[in-house]
């Protein structure tokens, strides 16, 4: 082989291999950014922290008509959100927990209160429902994603590009892995404990629940949108989807504590150690 011949060969070669890391930089763009210039995001849809129906999906638990809901500051008198039992994906156990739960509060038994009230993590996907007043703001690394709630500092924590573990540890927030597709954060959550509720409505759940998300930006940026389906088989007959959009505001990041900040108007039920751990 002569030296020309070569040289051309190598010059094809190293042209080849320009052309195809070029072709595969332009297949795999940039993750999207969710945290630049101190972004954070708080949810877009009026009445609180409740979901959107997505259409053409089975949707979540809603209103009862008989009971509707009321927010402060609407001229009538506020009430609590109180679920539609008729709804025929709940199963038996879920239904009866809930309207034990509903009997108490139309009596005036007891508060309809959150998780958020109360000082206890969300879980998933009801930290989706935060976002409000203060917003959630994400960190984003080349492993992992962090989404924290300034409310409270509840932090998930989204490890990237990796497989479930074999048998995680249930817990409060699960074990949480995702990816990029393009735009979109993909999130597969599993390994939650049944300690948390799934909505505004106090829907329990089973150990088995899996959540899958998807968060991208939406009109240019000033806004995200998170599309969540939720599965159980040990409390749902089918799975059902939901969705929660954000608008974008900048702002520095403050510091709220929770517990800090209740009084003795209400009993939220803050959880209270029966003895020191120390």
């Amino acid at each position: 082989m002569s030296w020309f011949t070569w040289s051309a060969r190598v010059l094809s070669g190293c042209l080849l291999f320009g052309l195809v890391a070029s072709a595969a930089a332009q297949q795999s763009p940039a993750p999207p950014d969710f945290s630049s210039n101190l972004a954070g995001w708080v949810g877009m849809n009026g009445g609180g922290p409740s979901y959107e129906l997505v259409p053409g999906m089975l949707g979540p638990v809603g209103d009862d008509p008989a009971h509707p809901f009321m927010a402060n500051g609407g001229g009538r008198q506020p009430s609590f959100r109180i679920a539609d039992l008729s709804n025929p994906n709940l199963m038996p156990w879920v239904k009866e927990r809930m309207k034990t739960d509903i009997d108490e509060i139309l009596a005036g038994k007891k508060s309809a209160f959150t998780a958020q009230s109360s000082c206890v993590p969300a879980g998933v996907p009801f930290f989706m429902g935060y976002g409000g007043p203060d917003p959630i703001v994400f960190l984003q690394t080349p492993k992992e994603v962090w989404m924290i709630w300034r409310e409270d500092n509840q932090v998930r924590r989204v490890y990237l590009n990796v497989p479930h573990s074999a048998n995680p540890k249930p817990s409060w927030y699960g074990e949480s892995v995702g990816h990029y597709e393009g735009d979109t954060l993909v999130i597969d959550t599993i390994g939650m404990n049944d300690k948390t509720v799934v909505d505004i409505y106090r829907t329990p759940h089973s150990d088995k629940l899996h959540v899958t998300e998807r968060w991208r930006l939406i009109d240019g940026g000033k806004a995200m949108e998170a599309v969540f389906t939720a599965e159980d088989p040990g409390a749902f007959y089918q799975p059902w989807s939901a969705k929660r959009r954000y608008r974008r505001i900048d702002q520095e990041p403050t510091e709220k504590i929770c517990a800090e900040n209740n009084t003795n108007l209400f009993d939220y039920h803050i959880p209270v150690a029966a003895k020191p751990d120390f």
